[in-house]
């Protein structure tokens, strides 16, 4: 698959492509929607809009070939403001696992590759905070210690915007979330993968008039 073509769709067009060339939907986020090859081997995340993920995928380029970080083979944001980011496919970790991986982060011990991946991460996120609107911060998760299929532990998905403040001034202060996104990065911005899963037909209603009034 040519994943260069993708930089000129929008988030339903490169659905499309990947159901028409044999991936899968193999999990849902809060966020996106996640594809997996027909090989297994990769998966692409595709989001309808997506305000903060740039700054994981722009830490995975600083550390590329960094150990506890994934491979991203392709990312490019997408028409009407999604992304897409096709990176290598991992499976979740042990509980134990990932409470290592917090023990070490915390620690941040220098020479332990986990140490260098939480100081490049407070960099980016220092730098985030000022310039992407309702930025969150480091994600904690534990969920984001995911494990390769030799065993190696990896980190992913380590920082968040605060979708809940961005959808609660949506519909109760629009123009705030038209003056901190242009129009042409939330056109589909009613399209994210937790409204889908959780709202209710009025509550999308809602959303989508609230929308369309600043689009």
């Amino acid at each position: 698959m040519d994943y260069t073509e993708f930089a000129d769709l929008d988030h339903r067009a490169v659905a499309g492509r990947l159901l028409a060339d044999g991936w899968n939907v193999c999990g849902i986020g809060d966020w996106a929607y996640v594809w997996r090859s027909p090989d297994g081997r990769l998966v692409a995340r595709v989001c309808a809009f997506e305000p903060g993920y740039g700054v994981f995928v722009e830490l995975c380029r600083k550390l590329s070939g960094h150990p506890m970080l994934p491979r991203v083979d392709f990312d490019a944001e997408l028409r009407g403001g999604g992304r897409v980011t096709v990176m290598e496919a991992l499976m979740p970790a042990s509980d134990e696992e990932r409470a290592t991986v917090t023990e070490r982060w915390d620690a941040a011990e220098s020479g332990d590759p986990v140490a260098a991946v939480r100081s490049e991460a407070e960099r980016l996120n220092a730098a985030a905070a000022q310039s992407i609107p309702f930025w969150g911060g480091l994600d904690r998760n534990p969920g984001n210690v995911m494990r390769r299929a030799d065993g190696g532990l990896v980190l992913v998905d380590l920082f968040f915007a605060e979708g809940r403040d961005i959808y609660r001034a949506l519909t109760e202060d629009p123009e705030r979330v038209a003056a901190a996104f242009p129009a042409d990065e939330r056109v589909f911005i009613c399209e994210i993968a937790a409204l889908a899963r959780q709202s209710s037909p009025e509550e999308l209603a809602a959303l989508r008039a609230a929308a369309a009034s600043i689009a």
